[in-house]
């Protein structure tokens, strides 16, 4: 599948190369596809091409939100029309606080309903925000695979986006609507309480487990 990421930091990054390595082409969106600093990333990701994140947009069956929450509205603007397109948000609203970082949305509100809210018509998903990039590179040597919640509303389209999560090592669980974001970002914020305050391996993952025999 010829997957569009919008950003190329850490995140779109990773996910950029383990999508390539597991046989998929990669287009980074970029504010300035000419700037040098993004030619290492692209060249991880399989030799992925640099372009603008409007161009990378319409490109792509699947788009994949990968900026810092505070950095969504200007990357949704800069890829206009999204209707009929999916969406694949991979943020977390986070913020510093007293204690350090913490949800900025919640209980009632959603980041992945915001990002919904803001790109009109698109079949938006909250996934692959659950863990850390160390895991996203690499989801293998676990005793049992990663676990990966998915949550969206278009039934229709979910199977793909849940065939590019199994893709990267996970074990993919339909979550349910889009809605369920409300606790997806929680979740993911355990999981960064973990790793930052009760200093657990940055490669930690979390694991759903049937009994044996069901």
């Amino acid at each position: 599948m010829q997957i569009a990421i919008i950003g190329a930091g850490n995140v779109g990054g990773t996910l950029g190369k383990a999508w390539a390595r597991a046989g998929h082409s990669i287009i980074y969106g970029v504010p300035d596809p000419a700037q040098a600093k993004y030619r290492p990333t692209a060249e991880a990701a399989g030799g992925a091409r640099l372009t603008t994140v409007a161009e990378a947009a319409q490109q792509a069956e699947a788009v994949v939100l990968a900026v810092p929450f505070d950095k969504v509205d200007a990357a949704l603007a800069a890829a206009g029309n999204l209707s009929g397109r999916i969406l694949i948000d991979v943020t977390n609203p986070l913020r510093m606080g007293a204690s350090g970082l913490e949800l900025a949305l919640g209980f009632n509100r959603s980041g992945g309903e915001y990002v919904a809210r803001h790109a009109s018509g698109a079949a938006v998903f909250k996934t692959l925000n659950q863990v850390g990039i160390a895991v996203m590179a690499d989801a293998a040597g676990y005793a049992a695979p990663p676990l990966m919640f998915v949550a969206g509303d278009d039934a229709s389209r979910k199977p793909k986006v849940m065939g590019l999560v199994s893709d990267l090592g996970f074990k993919a669980m339909d979550a349910g609507p889009l809605s369920i974001s409300r606790l997806l970002e929680p979740f993911a914020m355990l999981w960064i309480h973990m790793v930052l305050n009760q200093k657990e391996p940055s490669d930690s993952a979390f694991a759903f487990l049937a009994r044996e025999g069901r």
